[in-house]
């Protein structure tokens, strides 16, 4: 293909995006405290957002960023690999630890890359990865990226699962990858079966708790804390840029874990490390969660309201989900958007889903609850929604 032909090859494919209602325009938005926002100017109640104990704001971050900033300056420089760790990210590292109750953690720059990094080096070819369906596309890229053989499952039929390891064959290890809360459905993985499973078959389990740090579990450390599997789990990753409301992946495990990730993973070695005045912020998200565990409480409450209220008016089927995260499926990818502008106009932002993010037909709107939302938020946008449904049908 030419250099003059590309342009045209783009705008087709543009075109088919447009037609299919599934193009994406980017859009002007300012994050405000307690669950707010500016959106092309407009205030907005912010129902699209995975701060979900309300930290991004907090001024006490804010004033520890600030500290690093003035000491430090804003960009890393370098990869820590390269340079070493600033005292912040040392810090850090050491906090992470405590609070997941292991020996050692390792920083990555997103939550994206510790998956995509962690997934990609513990397999190589010769190896299997068994990945969840609906695992978030990190990991899915993460098995793909490693070279070993690569097979989906279900979480809902692990009876498959377990076939298919039957059937495992070789020297090579055995992977199992899976989401610990599914982003865009809210489900728990069923960690205990995994675990036996796992167990029974001398494999790798691999879980992400990116949407579940902070906001499940005795002590916030996540699903396999809730559910009492941690010490059965082979690797965990996290993020800090949801429930800690920073920026950032890490991984926390045994020493000789966490070296021999800082040797082998691309994806760390190779990126500039995480700012430091990031790295304060992370720290003091940390504290907060250990020390205020009314914020988990509040949104775990809010959360079972809304849920309770959409199942009432059978757009949530009961116990499908739990947690922030409550998934709306309207199908259709037009449906959708119609509905989140007239959200939007009625004052509410909320994530409009539509594939590839979400398989074909199950186009949603992703709603996200904040420990910063109150009763008051909820009842109006259910009202908003009601109103929306209603005006959707008769149009039709």
């Amino acid at each position: 293909m030419s250099s003059s032909e590309f342009p045209e090859w783009i705008e087709d494919d543009l075109q088919k995006l447009r037609k299919a209602g599934l193009f994406r325009s980017r859009r002007t938005f300012k994050p405000l405290p307690d669950g707010r926002c500016l959106l092309e100017g407009q205030e907005l109640v912010n129902l699209s957002s995975n701060d979900y104990l309300n930290l991004a704001h907090d001024p006490r971050l804010i004033s520890l960023a600030t500290t690093a900033l003035q000491e430090m300056g804003v960009g890393s420089r370098a990869s820590a690999l390269v340079s070493g760790r600033t005292e912040w990210h040392a810090r850090l590292e050491q906090r992470l630890a405590d609070f997941e109750g292991t020996d050692a953690a390792i920083l990555f720059p997103s939550g994206y890359a510790a998956n995509l990094g962690v997934v990609s080096a513990i397999a190589r070819e010769g190896d299997t990865i068994y990945c969840d369906r609906l695992n978030h596309a990190s990991l899915v890229d993460g098995s793909r990226l490693a070279g070993a053989k690569f097979r989906v499952y279900r979480h809902d039929h692990l009876g498959k699962l377990k076939r298919e390891l039957d059937k495992t064959t070789g020297d090579g290890k055995t992977i199992i990858v899976t989401d610990s809360i599914f982003s865009m459905d809210g489900i728990r993985a069923p960690l205990g079966e995994l675990c036996n499973l796992a167990e029974q078959y001398q494999a790798c389990l691999v879980i992400d708790e990116a949407h579940a740090t902070g906001v499940w579990g005795a002590t916030g450390r996540g699903l396999a804390e809730e559910l009492n599997v941690e010490s059965r789990v082979t690797i965990r990753v996290g993020t800090l840029s949801k429930g800690l409301g920073t920026m950032g992946g890490f991984v926390a495990g045994s020493n000789s874990l966490i070296e021999w990730l800082w040797n082998r993973v691309r994806t760390q070695i190779y990126s500039t490390a995480l700012p430091p005045a990031i790295c304060a912020a992370a720290c003091e998200s940390l504290n907060i969660i250990t020390a205020e565990p009314e914020r988990r409480q509040q949104l775990h409450a809010q959360s079972e309201f809304l849920r309770q209220e959409l199942v009432n008016r059978s757009l949530l089927a009961d116990n499908t989900s739990s947690g922030p995260i409550i998934p709306v499926i309207l199908k259709d990818p037009e449906r959708t958007m119609s509905i989140a502008a007239d959200l939007q106009a009625a004052g509410f932002l909320v994530g409009a889903i539509r594939p590839p993010t979400v398989p074909q037909g199950t186009s949603r709107l992703r709603i996200s609850v904040t420990s910063a939302h109150q009763r008051a938020d909820l009842d109006r946008f259910l009202k908003a929604l009601d109103c929306s449904l209603a005006r959707f049908a008769k149009s039709r």
